[in-house]
């Protein structure tokens, strides 16, 4: 006699009118039910039939490439970054000159022997200030005194010069750069940044020499909107080196002076190779050890372009001579 567990129910089949056993449909709706599951959970499954495409997300290149992000640029409307060393000599924007500073003093020639060109053309190494590219802001006037300031290039005859905000004057890169700046009235100056514009000058301000600010509106009105860009011009001046006072071979600051283009990095030659210095914000390279105090050094322009200088022995605080310049553009 059969047990409980092997009894089976029956029911019409309607299609024929034999009773099919219950198991057979209670088997076949199983399987329905197996499949349907099997489809809902496989990966991209669902109602779409696996066809669901993915949709980029926001910002996204449509063909899946990331983007690149355009490289951050000098801006007059960025937030100034801090000098890495205190200046000599700032500028103030209410016009008054600050005290004259130590540790330098007029340019003495020397008979060095000339260095000449030996490497020239790489790729651009600007900083904040950039080639080809107009800025915004405003210029205020000061006394400029003797003409020294924060780039410590020494007393000058020539008044045509201005300090640079601290954001440009970045970190005394600016420093030589010459400037074209244009009043809305359509009046311009060409000036030299010779000094640093500390708080409240802002990005993208000049502090222009009175005789500079006169060129564009009356000492009185004190301050005016201004756009200013970078020149590269004719000169007849060639580029000098002087060691800072206290160099010797086992600690210098090396400073170029007179280069046509503002300057983007100093290096000197060392067993190591090419060794580059940091620069201060008083515009000297400065090696702490020693290292190539005395040797060869190359000066890169904020265009790219190097020069190597050669026979420019240690001697404190005497400018030497070159043959060379950065090319005009």
């Amino acid at each position: 006699m059969a047990t409980s567990s092997h009894r089976r129910s029956r029911r019409p089949d309607r299609r024929t009118g034999r009773r099919v056993p219950v198991v057979t449909v209670v088997a076949v709706a199983a399987v329905a039910l197996l499949v349907s599951l099997v489809v809902a959970f496989r990966p991209g499954g669902g109602g779409d039939d696996g066809a669901r495409a993915v949709e980029p997300a926001a910002g996204a290149a449509a063909n899946g490439t990331p983007t690149a992000s355009p490289a951050a640029t000098a801006s007059p409307t960025s937030s100034p970054s801090p000098s890495s060393s205190p200046s000599p000599k700032s500028s103030k924007a209410s016009g008054s000159p600050s005290p004259s500073p130590t540790g330098t003093g007029p340019a003495t020639p020397s008979a060095a022997k000339p260095a000449a060109r030996t490497a020239s053309g790489t790729a651009s190494s600007a900083g904040r200030i950039r080639p080809g590219r107009t800025y915004t802001g405003v210029a205020t006037a000061y006394d400029i005194g003797d003409g020294n300031g924060a780039c410590s290039f020494g007393p000058t005859s020539d008044v045509m010069t201005a300090a640079m905000n601290t954001a440009d004057y970045d970190t005394s890169e600016a420093c030589g750069a010459y400037v074209s700046v244009r009043a809305a009235s359509g009046a311009s100056v060409t000036v030299r940044i010779t000094n640093e514009c500390p708080a409240p000058c802002a990005a993208g301000q000049i502090d222009l020499s009175q005789q500079a600010f006169a060129k564009l509106a009356p000492l009185v009105t004190g301050r005016i909107p201004i756009t200013w860009s970078l020149l590269s011009p004719a000169t007849s001046e060639t580029i000098s080196i002087r060691y800072k006072t206290g160099s010797s071979p086992y600690w210098c600051g090396i400073q170029a002076i007179g280069h046509r283009n503002p300057l983007a990095r100093l290096e000197v030659r060392t067993s190591a190779g090419w060794t580059r210095l940091t620069r201060t914000g008083y515009n000297y390279f400065l090696s702490e050890h020693g290292a190539g105090c005395g040797s060869p050094i190359r000066l890169t322009d904020v265009y790219g372009e190097q020069l190597t200088v050669e026979g420019i022995a240690v001697r404190a605080n005497v400018v030497q001579p070159t043959r060379l310049q950065f090319a005009r553009h």
